[in-house]
């Protein structure tokens, strides 16, 4: 099945963006590994950490992983070379480079060897054979207090998706342009037409692919993905699906009460740790330091305000001319001691939205 899939991707890289498509240093702020790592262990990644590893990259990722992280060592490894040629040359057409490319399958230990501090494996568990032999396989990369970011498919955000793969499943269609025709002919009304009209990703063909021609794609409940994660020795830390709550016990519940009332929950987007020793907060002996991925969008002291997208889960304040030029005296770290108790309030709805950082050191 490993074969089949990188065959897939050969013939269907994804995600297909355009190559001249960018994304602004603010979009990417919550790839940033400092920021990532110093959230969760109170200080900024040692140096046996600071090395990435996107593990199923596809053909779009290192692009803004490289871009959120000047410097810093990363590895892109994928089955596909298609995706890995696609992702190169996007990232060299964008001046993007450091970035070391692997051909290969996370479950060989041999392959992308090492420690790293942060693993982005988006999307990709739920193709595999043994999503726990994929997670444990993850772990075992992981560095001290390094940090994991999952996407699975949950059973309510992947209901309209599944129903389909079963329809065509049982009309033996196999191939993209059959697909593509069906989905042209079906009525706005229906339960394909909705729910065509309603997916972003059907605008392309590898999209379509994806969703509707992969050949395995599983999904889970919430208590499913916990049991799953309660095989290994990794901590759920934060999710960071849309609309997640911060607490994590908190969006467990709201989770399962989605599930009971039969409602469509996102696809769970997880951040999980090895061994996180805490973060900081805003103890008297720490540093806060804005995001490093925030600092171009900061400087430019303007009037019109900037929206930096919500990639915790939760919507982030629009920075106008009052809050960037707050936020500039973190360009530099900046001791929690020399702030005033009001100063102190305001950065803290900063730092839990990952915008200003928290470190020791």
């Amino acid at each position: 099945m490993t074969d089949e899939i990188r065959r897939h991707y050969e013939r269907h890289p994804y995600p297909r963006y355009p190559l001249l498509a960018s994304v602004r240093p603010c979009d990417t702020y919550a790839l940033n590994l400092d920021s990532l790592f110093a959230r969760f262990n109170g200080i900024l990644p040692p140096s046996a950490a600071r090395r990435i590893l996107l593990a199923g990259c596809g053909s779009f990722s290192p692009y803004p992983t490289s871009l959120a992280n000047p410097g810093v060592p990363i590895t892109a490894l994928d089955l596909s070379r298609a995706n890995l040629r696609r992702a190169r040359l996007h990232t060299l057409l964008h001046g993007r480079f450091g970035i070391g490319w692997e051909r290969g399958d996370f479950l060989d230990p041999a392959v992308a060897a090492g420690e790293y501090g942060f693993i982005d494996c988006f999307g990709v568990l739920h193709h595999l054979a043994e999503p726990l032999a994929g997670l444990r396989a993850l772990e075992r990369r992981l560095a001290p207090g390094g940090i994991l970011r999952i996407m699975v498919y949950s059973r309510g955000a992947r209901r309209g998706a599944e129903s389909v793969r079963k329809a065509l499943r049982l009309l033996g269609v196999k191939d993209l342009p059959t697909v593509k025709r069906l989905l042209r002919r079906a009525d706005r009304g229906s339960r394909l037409g909705s729910y065509v009209e309603s997916a972003p990703e059907l605008s392309f063909d590898s999209g379509i692919a994806d969703a509707f021609l992969h050949p395995r794609a599983r999904t889970c409940r919430i208590d499913e993905l916990l049991a799953l994660v309660g095989e290994t020795s990794l901590q759920p830390l934060l999710f960071a699906h849309h609309g997640a709550l911060p607490d994590v016990r908190a969006e467990v519940e709201r989770l399962r009460r989605a599930e009971r009332e039969g409602d469509d929950e996102p696809n769970f987007v997880l951040y999980l740790g090895r061994g996180t020793a805490g973060g900081c907060g805003l103890a008297a002996d720490a540093s806060l330091m804005l995001n490093p991925a925030l600092r171009f969008c900061v400087r430019r002291l303007r009037i019109a305000r900037d929206v930096i997208p919500p990639r915790l889960g939760r919507p982030n304040p629009e920075l106008g001319f009052a809050q960037k030029r707050f936020l500039r005296r973190f360009l530099r770290p900046v001791r929690v001691s020399e702030l005033s108790p009001a100063e102190r309030e305001r950065a803290l709805a900063f730092l839990d939205l990952l915008i200003l950082v928290s470190f020791r050191g």
